[in-house]
């Protein structure tokens, strides 16, 4: 159940008595929730862009212009949490009757389309009693408030309206339509008798549906194209349906746009850059070939080179080393005169007093003192090399 409280004049009144207010609010159906919820953000980020339509009469006069914008925007939540989000922003402005009015829309949702933030503002100059109307809603928490304010003249009448989180799974706020309608456009497929939520001309929540009524063709400009039909009916349960029919492109661009029984509609006037949804190529696989490499013989002259660079670098070391090269000779007069069956053990022997970390052997020691480089059985068959 929702629960409102009115002002008159920007004074706060009392809240209503109770009425048709204090009925159970509508649901949507599970078709509707499922369809929201099957969204994903790769989808909804090929629907980001913005597109402008024309304004005509039924006399096809041109009356104003129309922009729809959808984008990647940030939005800062109760907690104080940054988050990327897709962001809404339409505005128009023309005349109705030979009188100016105009409207625009700001919305934050999230990425199955739930309404976080939205702010609309609608006027018409009347000659007599201009009007200006102003819609807003906020997520609070657990809920969601409704802040609705009419001007009418120098009467300004405001209401608020709280409806429980859980109450509204499926509602489709103005903001929220006109990405989804982009996604049926896209999916080319209105979900089979879904049943979602939304908000009719007097703030009240009530049913909203989707029909698709085919394709068709139409001319834009010099080209044809072809364009799916989805009429949505807003079900108010106080007043008449509304219905509007939206042709839209196979990317999710909206060719025409007609509210039912209202003079004129809204018209591209040629064609958009269409939108394709990126493929992703398979990675390229490379055969493996044998390389021989002696018969390259470019790679052939490279190994030339570099064995002759390394022959000259080595002999340059040795020259400037001398006693590299003596203790080399020294190493394999011992290994001859020995002729030791452990190479290895024998080498780490003869080299072990040369490492720097190795402590200084003592002048006077024992000739049959374990050697760390071999076991102990290895030590008895050693002779008198164990020293």
């Amino acid at each position: 159940m929702s629960s409102r409280v009115y002002s008159i004049g920007g004074k706060r009144a009392d809240p209503r008595p109770s009425g048709p207010e204090n009925l159970p609010l509508p649901e949507a159906n599970a078709e509707a929730i499922d369809f929201l919820s099957s969204l994903r953000r790769k989808e909804l980020q090929m629907l980001f862009f913005s597109e402008t339509l024309d304004m005509i009469s039924d006399t096809g006069e041109p009356q104003g212009e129309l922009t729809i914008e959808v984008e990647r925007g940030k939005y800062k939540d109760e907690f104080g949490i940054m988050s990327s989000c897709p962001f809404v922003h339409a505005f128009s402005r023309g005349f109705l009757d030979k009188m100016l009015c105009g409207n625009s829309l700001l919305g934050y949702l999230s990425w199955h389309l739930e309404a976080r933030e939205q702010h609309s503002h609608e006027f018409i100059k009347f000659l007599i009693l201009p009007m200006e109307r102003k819609i807003s809603l906020m997520k609070q928490d657990d809920q969601l408030a409704m802040t609705r304010s009419i001007k009418e003249g120098e009467e300004v009448k405001t209401g608020v309206t709280l409806f429980p989180w859980h109450s509204i799974k499926g509602f489709v706020s103005e903001a929220a339509n006109l990405v989804l309608l982009r996604v049926m456009a896209w999916r080319r497929m209105v979900p089979s008798n879904a049943c979602f939520l939304a908000l009719d001309t007097e703030g009240n929540l009530c049913h909203s549906t989707y029909q698709a009524l085919g394709f068709q063709t139409i001319q834009v400009g010099r080209q044809q194209a072809e364009v799916f039909i989805v009429e949505q009916t807003v079900h108010s349960e106080k007043g008449i349906p509304m219905s509007c029919q939206y042709y839209l492109l196979r990317d999710g661009h909206l060719a025409k746009r007609i509210q039912v029984g209202s003079p004129g509609c809204c018209i591209i006037t040629k064609m958009p850059v269409m939108r394709e949804e990126d493929e992703i190529e398979p990675r390229p696989v490379f055969e493996k070939k044998p390389l021989v490499w002696e018969e390259d013989m470019e790679l052939y002259s490279k190994f030339l080179d570099r064995k002759e660079e390394l022959r000259l670098g080595h002999t340059s070391y040795l020259r400037q080393h001398p006693e590299a090269q003596a203790l080399i000779s020294d190493f394999l007069l011992f290994l001859l005169v020995y002729q030791p069956e452990d190479v290895v053990t024998f080498a780490a022997e003869y080299f072990g007093p040369f490492a720097a970390r190795r402590p200084p052997t003592p002048a006077l020691r024992s000739s049959h003192r374990p050697s760390p480089f071999r076991s102990l059985d290895r030590e008895r068959d050693a002779g008198p090399w164990a020293d």
